[in-house]
C-alpha cells in the first residue's frame, strides 16, 4: 500500500467509524438494532476501499463480508447489557465498539485489497 493510498483508506475508514460511532451512541437505547444502519454503512466504505485499490466489489459481496463479522454481535450483546445497567454508560460504550469494530472491518478489508485477496 503506498502513501497515497494509505492517506485515501485512513480517510475513508475514520469518517465510517465517526459516523458508526454516532450511530452506535444514537441507537444504543433504542429497541432498534443499529445494524440496520451500521451495515449499509460499513458496505459502502468496503466498497470505496475497492475504490482505492482499483479492484471492483459488487455490494452484495461488500454486504457478506461485513455481514460475516461475528464480533459486530458480540459487542452489541456487550453494549445492550451496559444499556441496561448504566444508561449512559451503555451508549458510550456501544459508541465506541462500533466505532471500533467499523475501524478493525476496514483496514482488514484494505489490507486485503492491497495484497488482491479480495
Amino acid at each position: 500500500m503506498d502513501d497515497v493510498q494509505k492517506k485515501r483508506c485512513r480517510a475513508i475508514i475514520h469518517g465510517a467509524s465517526a459516523a458508526a460511532a454516532a450511530v452506535g451512541a444514537g441507537f444504543a437505547a433504542l429497541p432498534v438494532p443499529d445494524a440496520c444502519v451500521l451495515v449499509p454503512l460499513q458496505t459502502a466504505m468496503v466498497v470505496s476501499l475497492g475504490k482505492v485499490f482499483d479492484r471492483s466489489i459488487t455490494e452484495a459481496s461488500a454486504k457478506a463480508l461485513v455481514g460475516s463479522s461475528l464480533a459486530k454481535e458480540v459487542g452489541q450483546a456487550g453494549a445492550r447489557f451496559f444499556v441496561g445497567k448504566v444508561p449512559v454508560v451503555g451508549q458510550a460504550a456501544n459508541a465506541v465498539i462500533a466505532a471500533g469494530l467499523t475501524e478493525t472491518l476496514g483496514w482488514v478489508a484494505a489490507r486485503e485489497f492491497d495484497k488482491g485477496q479480495i
